[in-house]
């Protein structure tokens, strides 16, 4: 057996945030994202990397939160896996996306814990968390 790697230490806070979530999106739908992302949820599109604009796909930041889209030519939505999101303003944000032909399904499951899933336009499943 191998021995653990030295920066395994269980006492050492290695890891201080998650920079960012990444999702993938069918080729060519970066409008639709946009739509989504910006026009409903909030976010603000921030350029991608020279290097990496050519490959389509867009990112989007919203206060510490960021989202790349990447676009994957063999797209299947992540259904299960998914982001969950802390949001202000939870019960406008699930009118406003209802209203948009965004079905939001509440999850009563964790006791105290207010939340809905909804799906992205692409099928790709977010967790809304009331903050």
């Amino acid at each position: 057996m191998n021995p653990p790697p030295p920066f395994a230490d269980p006492c050492l806070d290695s890891f201080v945030a998650i920079d960012h979530v990444q999702l993938a999106i069918p080729r060519g739908s970066e409008g639709a994202a946009r739509r989504f992302y910006v026009d409903l949820l909030g976010f603000v599109e921030v350029p991608k990397p020279a290097e990496q604009a050519g490959r389509g796909g867009c990112w989007f930041q919203s206060g510490d939160v960021s989202l790349h889209l990447g676009v994957e030519d063999e797209f299947r939505p992540a259904r299960k896996a998914h982001p969950a999101l802390r949001v202000e303003g939870f019960d406008d944000l699930c009118t406003a996306l209802d209203a948009a032909g965004h079905p939001v399904r509440l999850d009563t499951e964790l006791p105290g814990v207010r939340r809905c899933y909804v799906d992205d336009p692409f099928g790709n499943r977010i967790e809304l968390i009331e903050h």
